[in-house]
């Protein structure tokens, strides 16, 4: 019997020990642990969300309209006027407040973003997933397509579209969807190409799954964290070119207040009044920097290469 007690004791030492079982974190919960431990994407987000807040309640936090024209807006001799207790950012050439047009000018810059950037991703991803998917002559079509638009200088082009039709905020929106639609085309078609060899493609494919049903339900789901993190950084990359298009006269039309419109009348008044270039230049600079440290925390949270 103190054998067969001696024999159990022994098997019970050699045995592995028990581990609880480890609780798998999702993708999206992985994710969003190390967004929060990046400070820099953190800020970023603090910035776009202080924006469009901004953007949002444009018409509760400005102090005034943004195209009223003060009487005493201006000095004794018709120069705009330095911040004051009236105007906290000075006035512009019209004697118009500045603030009141920074405020405005968040949403025209941030609308045309959005909007632009929206469908600019629509048809970069549709061109690039249905050129990656389908291949032969509709891959060789799109791309080439896609190759020559890349070739021609996307600030170029802008200024060519807007100079044919009517310059007008619609046409701003479309312009620049047309013309940056071209590199997220060229990211998703790589890609698509790389998922498309995988083994569960291929096997859906092998048991008659039609290209429409592989490309919504296997391939598309696994490029959302591509397309959360290209919008992210396109709408910094469409802020720029909206206020340069508004800068060369070709955006938004006046008196619409844009950055881009205020930067460029303020220019003459540069070393009299530098608050006319400064404070709109200052909000192209913000929002920019914002939206691109809010695209590399997302870059960074949802590429499964940087985790550790």
């Amino acid at each position: 019997m103190r054998q067969a007690a001696t024999r159990a004791t022994d098997r019970a030492s050699a045995a592995p020990p028990r581990v609880a079982p480890v609780r798998a974190q999702g993708f999206w919960r992985h994710g969003w642990r190390r967004f929060r431990r990046d400070r820099l994407a953190l800020a970023g987000g603090a910035i776009v969300l202080a924006l469009i807040g901004v953007a949002l309640f444009a018409n509760l936090l400005a102090p005034y309209d943004p195209l009223y024209q003060h009487p005493q807006g201006l000095s004794a001799s018709g120069q705009p006027l330095p911040g004051s207790a009236q105007f906290p950012l000075g006035t512009d050439r019209f004697g118009r407040d500045v603030l009141s047009r920074l405020i405005f000018g968040a949403r025209i810059s941030l609308t045309v973003s959005v909007v632009a950037n929206g469908l600019a991703l629509v048809i970069g991803v549709l061109v690039g997933s249905v050129a990656g998917l389908l291949g032969g002559w509709v891959e060789t079509l799109l791309m080439r397509l896609t190759d020559t638009l890349l070739g021609i200088p996307m600030l170029l082009l802008a200024m060519a579209l807007v100079m044919v039709w009517k310059p007008s905020l619609l046409v701003v929106v479309l312009v620049i969807a047309i013309t940056y639609w071209t590199q997220l085309a060229r990211v998703i078609h790589g890609e698509v190409l790389r998922l498309k060899q995988l083994d569960y493609i291929l096997a859906a494919r092998a048991l008659g799954a039609s290209s429409p049903r592989i490309l919504t339900r296997h391939i598309l789901p696994q490029l959302v964290g591509l397309i959360v993190v290209y919008l992210s950084l396109g709408a910094a990359t469409t802020v720029m070119l909206e206020a340069s298009l508004s800068y060369l006269g070709l955006g938004v039309p006046q008196p619409i207040p844009s950055w881009g419109s205020m930067v460029s009348e303020g220019q003459p008044y540069f070393r009299l009044a530098p608050w006319l270039v400064l404070y709109p230049g200052l909000a192209v600079v913000l929002t920019v920097l914002g939206f691109n440290l809010l695209g590399d925390g997302l870059r960074d949270a949802v590429d499964p290469t940087q985790w550790r």
